[in-house]
């Protein structure tokens, strides 16, 4: 009994230092290939850089240089203010996507080099660290390399957050992500990580003054959040929205900022990334009355491209549309995430715009088409009202270093072939 108790025990350890051999192994091989991904990465990444360093600067015959005033970042000008509107760049930063993320810096070069603008805001989603297509969980990749396409550059440009820069699983926070666009090496970033007792990172505003010392414009930067109700992977795609402590912010500001003009309240503009449930509810409006205008809806250009809801809005609504409304100082609304959508129409007085998106990445086989991908034009007068307009990146007049790529532009947004996977068709 003995002896056959001896040899059990053996048989016992020695399965268990199999299995732990085995384990070790397993071990070894997993950090082996997460080694050889993060150097890969890292190739790709700096490939990239090279290609950033390559480019040339944006020439202006005399370009506006922000200054601080009244703890606000402000351009000063008698003249209009050109913004160029970026939006969902999605550059992943990692191996799978490394092609991509260097068309996406070729056509965002092209196109602000030929526009020269005096600003440029990106309305979120700038990084995409989605693991399964850009080969890496690190967002601040994506993020350091468009901060550095903009120095090198050298235009101002204003980062927004949006749902895919800080996901759950990527490896640096917003709170983390607000401090590497915060530093004093990104002249050109006019980032600012905001008030800690308001909701989400990156409520700002930059303004634009003129000579005689008024306030023409207010730029309002908000962070839209994410995800909600325990969505915490944006699986079931349930987006935030501007929260109740943001448009208690929004409406602090403008007192603060009409007691600095003198009394009067100055005209503003708003970017964030998700849209306000009003995108969907004006949309809706139009297509019910067959697709023409309404007392409330007035449709300005653009055309939608989403599958299912159209609009991927929360289906929260805290009310900022309405304290807009009731405060009159918005004229207009400038956001993205929905990559197919670009219109832009009037919902009761106020202007509601899709930017044109640059993705390459994100949405499945979106490389392979172009009438979504540009950016859009806002020209800010002095007398406080503005224009825009939407510029597809494959006209003529975008000169990329590298050629551009071949992309399908007669086909109609809607049909089968262009309908994404990141929202659901319903």
């Amino acid at each position: 009994m003995k002896t056959k108790e001896k040899k059990a025990k053996r048989t016992h350890k020695q399965r268990f230092a199999l299995l732990l051999r085995i384990l070790l192994v397993i071990i070894l091989l997993i950090g082996i290939i997460a080694g050889a991904v993060a150097i890969i990465n890292m190739i790709c990444v700096k490939s990239n850089r090279g290609f950033i360093e390559s480019l040339d600067a944006v020439s202006y015959d005399m370009q506006l240089e922000p200054i601080d005033k009244n703890g606000y970042t402000t351009f000063v000008t008698d003249d209009e203010l050109k913004i160029m509107q970026l939006t969902d760049v999605h550059l992943g930063g990692g191996f799978m996507c490394a092609k991509k993320d260097k068309m996406a810096i070729n056509a965002v070069a092209a196109m602000v080099t030929q526009e020269k603008p005096d600003l440029v805001i990106v309305t979120g989603d700038i990084a995409y660290p989605v693991p399964f297509q850009a080969g890496t969980f690190n967002n601040k990749s994506g993020a350091a390399l468009m901060a550095e396409l903009m120095e090198k550059l050298g235009v101002y440009w204003c980062p927004v957050f949006g749902n895919h820069d800080t996901e759950a699983y990527s490896y640096y926070s917003r709170k983390q992500i607000s401090k590497f666009y915060s530093q004093d090496k990104f002249k050109y970033c006019l980032f600012e990580s905001g008030d800690d007792s308001v909701d989400g990172y990156g409520n700002y505003v930059v303004n634009v003054e003129n000579t005689s010392g008024k306030i023409t414009q207010s730029l309002f930067m908000m962070d839209s959040h994410s995800y909600t109700d325990g969505d915490i992977f944006g699986a079931a795609w349930k987006y935030d929205c501007i929260h109740q402590s943001q448009i208690d912010w929004y409406e602090n500001e403008l007192n603060s900022l009409t007691q600095i003009n003198d009394g009067a309240t100055p005209k503003s503009l708003a970017f964030f990334h998700i849209p306000l449930l009003e995108f969907r509810d004006a949309w809706y409006e139009y297509m019910d009355n067959g697709y023409k205008d309404t007392d409330n809806v007035k449709v300005i250009y653009g055309k939608t491209g989403e599958s299912g809801k159209i609009v991927y809005s929360s289906d929260k609504n805290e009310g900022f549309f309405d304290r807009m409304l009731e405060l009159g100082s918005t004229q207009g609304i400038f956001c993205g995430h929905d990559h197919a959508n670009n219109f832009s129409l009037d919902y009761k007085g106020i202007r509601l715009t899709y930017g044109y998106s640059v993705d390459y990445l994100a949405y499945v086989g979106i490389k392979d088409f172009g009438l979504q991908r540009g950016c859009t034009m806002i020209g800010v007068k002095p007398d406080g009202s503005f224009e825009c307009r939407g510029e597809n990146y494959y006209q003529d007049k975008y000169k990329p270093v590298m050629e551009k790529e071949a992309v399908e532009l007669e086909h109609e947004y809607n049909e089968e072939k262009l309908v994404n996977q990141t929202h659901p068709a319903e």
